[in-house]
């Protein structure tokens, strides 16, 4: 695993805890990384680089105009964020794709018309949750991306019909036909 250190000064965690004053005095730039196991751990900053760096981070912070917005304008709240498990999972029952679900198909090669249907969902967890296999959330992304572009080559890349729905018949007589003017 790579890892990248944001400081000139390295140091063990062990010669840190026996002098870590005069090492921190001495630090170029009041940082030093602190490795154990020969992987970086922390970072032990001096009082008043710490204090630099709260400066900066108020700062950045602030907005850049005096101008403010009424918080009326923003009655929504944001959304909560989805808790995604980490790691290989079992597909459960209240899993759902990314709220930029079809942006992502698009990278993978899979343009979809429109985001999935609740009823497409459905199925797609369904099936999975029987079969019991174990993926990451974005594999499960690129299932299910790969499932709704199948189901709807069949149906002219639309959602499928309700099947509920009763028809409506066409009245008219083509052209030819007995009755046809």
């Amino acid at each position: 695993m790579t890892s990248r250190i944001l400081t000139s000064e390295v140091i063990g965690i062990d010669a840190l805890v026996d002098n870590h004053a005069t090492i921190l005095a001495q630090a170029e730039g009041g940082a030093v990384a602190v490795f154990a196991n020969n992987v970086p751990a922390f970072y032990a900053l001096t009082p008043e680089r710490l204090a630099q760096l709260l400066a900066l981070e108020e700062k950045l912070s602030r907005p850049g105009s005096d101008v403010t917005l009424d918080a009326q304008l923003f009655a929504e709240s944001p959304p909560e964020p989805v808790a995604v498990p980490m790691g290989k999972f079992a597909m459960y029952p209240d899993w759902r794709p990314d709220d930029d679900f079809p942006r992502l198909a698009a990278l993978w090669g899979i343009a979809l018309n429109a985001p999935a249907t609740p009823e497409e969902l459905a199925s797609f967890i369904t099936y999975w949750q029987a079969e019991g296999k174990v993926f990451h959330h974005v594999q499960w992304q690129q299932k299910l991306a790969r499932s709704i572009q199948t189901g709807r080559a069949s149906n002219g890349g639309q959602p499928p019909r309700d099947n509920s729905m009763m028809s409506e018949p066409d009245k008219s007589v083509p052209f030819g036909f007995r009755g046809a003017k």
